[in-house]
């Protein structure tokens, strides 16, 4: 059973680190805006799209890649907020707005992305080659780069958000946007800054995403539904609380396909997520208000 146990650990670990960048996202614009953002899955599709481009079809090489498709990914994440969510801030039905426009924005994506690119499978290229040992579990080089990368990641952002002038900007907008305002705060600045960071997130995940499965046109749309249940689960308004749910939603969806199969899992991920919220309604890490 250790022979099985500890690489299952491992994948969880992977799979936890790909949700917690891109819920970290997710987070960080309903923190700001308080709103979710639909078209997430969509952009991390757009960045390994582009990144894919660059670095297969132009032969430019894939730290290029990563660059472009993450550029790519903010671009179309401001265009978003530009064009879709700002016209609407002053509306009273501001939430269930966005939700139509970013969802129409995703499949415009991702219809685009089919017509551009065509339905065949793709895939990027590893960063790095060959394997490394886990606990005694091996584990591809590259996999391993993730694991170390998102945690990393992570520290950046919560580091540009706690210490720095704009980054305090956008937790300053998050708690009260006239107060931000008065404080000679650029608040919609700000909101098209929240986009442009949780769209790096979504195209970095898409890109390490596409070099260890397949690249398609619906490549954002089951990890979006599982960084919506992480952002959940975690409880809605902190980072912290985020990234800690997607490790543990990680190594719990490892665990439950190990026991019980990958038909099954989905089920009880949101059965579990039905529990935590009835005992526990802000969620598992969050704080009442």
């Amino acid at each position: 059973m250790d022979g099985v146990l500890i690489p299952t650990l491992v994948s969880g670990l992977l799979l936890g680190s790909l949700y917690a960048l891109m819920a970290s996202g997710l987070s960080l614009i309903w923190t700001t805006l308080g709103v979710f953002n639909f078209a997430h899955g969509a952009l991390m599709t757009v960045g390994a799209y582009i990144a894919w481009t660059v670095t297969d079809q132009l032969g430019l090489g894939i730290a290029l890649g990563f660059v472009c498709g993450i550029g790519a990914a903010v671009i179309a994440g401001i265009l978003i907020e530009l064009l879709l969510v700002r016209p609407f801030y002053e509306s009273r039905n501001m939430m269930l707005i966005t939700v139509m426009t970013t969802l129409a924005a995703s499949t415009i994506l991702e219809r685009g992305i089919s017509i551009l690119w065509g339905p065949r499978l793709k895939q990027l290229p590893r960063v790095i080659e060959g394997q490394v040992s886990i606990l005694g579990a091996p584990v591809s080089a590259h996999e391993a780069m993730i694991i170390v990368l998102a945690p990393t990641v992570l520290l950046a952002l919560w580091w540009y958000t706690g210490r720095t002038r704009s980054g305090r900007s956008l937790r300053a907008v998050g708690q009260n946007q006239d107060s931000a305002a008065l404080i000679g705060i650029d608040v919609p600045r700000t909101f098209s800054l929240a986009f442009g960071l949780a769209a790096a997130l979504a195209g970095l995940t898409g890109i390490l995403l596409g070099s260890i499965r397949f690249v398609t046109p619906g490549l954002g749309a089951d990890p979006l539904v599982n960084a919506m249940i992480v952002v959940i689960f975690g409880g809605l308004g902190s980072l912290g609380a985020t990234a800690g749910a997607a490790y543990v939603i990680g190594v719990l969806e490892a665990l439950f396909v190990l026991w019980l199969g990958l038909y099954w899992t989905p089920s009880v991920l949101f059965v579990l997520l039905i529990l935590v919220l009835v005992f526990r309604p802000n969620g598992l890490f969050g704080r009442a208000s």
